[in-house]
């Protein structure tokens, strides 16, 4: 792969990569995609569908069978420093020395890649004030909070402001507030300039957060674009009800509408987007069924991931380590 110009590359460009483990296990078959500098974007699968290992062989803790990695324009193979020095990487697993505190964890790191220290001890009170983390800085880590550590590895990434920045999983396993504290964290950093690729099994983030995205499936990206231009795509649409009562049983029945009791007072409709939804009122009242009220389903994103790999979501998987990846 020849050298761009880095202002006019892409932030990562990725061509026909695969990956074949020993034992036959093909994780990649021929994926290519691309991400614009300054885009924030979601890498989404089922567990098991390829994504560690992209991210992986992107990050250089993985090899490649064959195909060709570059970001902004350096080609990972030819020059992997030079390549590494623009990427950012959070993992999922908690990796950092739980007995050292957030303030040395910064600085350190920033020795692992050349930083001088007078620059380090800079840039780490810097990164933990962006974290919401200052107040911790001579703590114990192991004494930190679930997602105060998933800042804390935000900000240690950001230690070598790298130009990409790779996200596994960075919320999993925190609760709903801290989420989305994470999200404000993470919208800062893309605003500053930062390109971001994010994967997360919580698909209401993805569709909350990022402008363009790749599904990716048994090692093959089925579905890439823009967010909106997919979601805009789907020639469906849902709701749930809230019902009087428990449903009748059977449900009635209606032509080209799917529809399911979730509870014993809610339903769940699926719908064409051409069609008239009193349709539906009216069969239900026809049933006895009494609706009380109506909200769209929110999260359009998971009817599209639905539709496209025949999987509802999964509860977020460890990810392999190194060695389980077989580098």
């Amino acid at each position: 792969m020849s050298r761009i110009p880095a202002e006019t590359a892409p932030a990562l460009s990725v061509r026909e990569l695969r990956k074949t483990y020993a034992g036959g296990v093909e994780a990649l078959k021929g994926v290519s995609l691309d991400v614009d500098p300054g885009d924030f974007y979601a890498l989404l699968g089922p567990n098991g569908a390829g994504k560690s290992t992209l991210i992986g062989i992107v990050s250089s803790l993985v090899n490649k069978t064959s195909g060709e990695v570059s970001v902004f324009g350096v080609d990972l193979a030819r020059d992997r420093d030079a390549a590494m020095r623009l990427l950012g990487l959070v993992p999922q697993e908690i990796n950092f020395n739980l007995f050292e505190k957030p303030f040395d964890i910064l600085v350190n790191y920033a020795g692992f890649y050349g930083i001088p220290r007078r620059e380090a001890l800079v840039r780490a009170e810097q990164e933990l004030r962006a974290a919401q983390l200052w107040d911790k800085a001579q703590v114990m880590s192991r004494t930190l909070s679930g997602g105060m550590k998933r800042r804390l590895m935000i900000a240690r990434a950001m230690m070598t402001r790298p130009r990409l920045l790779i996200l596994d999983e960075p919320t999993a396993g925190v609760d709903i507030e801290i989420r989305r504290g994470m999200w404000r964290t993470l919208r800062e950093i893309n605003a500053a300039g930062t390109t971001i690729i994010l994967t997360t099994h919580y698909l209401e983030e993805a569709e909350s957060l990022c402008r363009n995205l790749a599904i990716i499936d048994h090692g093959r990206i089925i579905e890439q674009g823009p967010m909106r231009t997919l979601l805009a795509g789907l020639d469906v649409e849902g709701f749930v009800l809230d019902i009087e009562g428990p449903p009748p049983a059977p449900l009635p029945a209606i032509p080209g509408v799917g529809l399911q009791a979730t509870d014993e007072h809610t339903l769940d409709v699926e719908l064409p987007r051409a069609m008239d939804l009193n349709r539906v009122f009216a069969a239900l009242d026809a049933a006895g069924v009494r609706v009380r009220s109506m909200r769209t389903r929110s999260n359009r994103l998971e009817e599209l991931f639905v539709r496209l790999t025949g999987e509802a979501g999964a509860p977020p998987a460890q990810a392999p380590t190194v060695a389980e990846r077989g580098a």
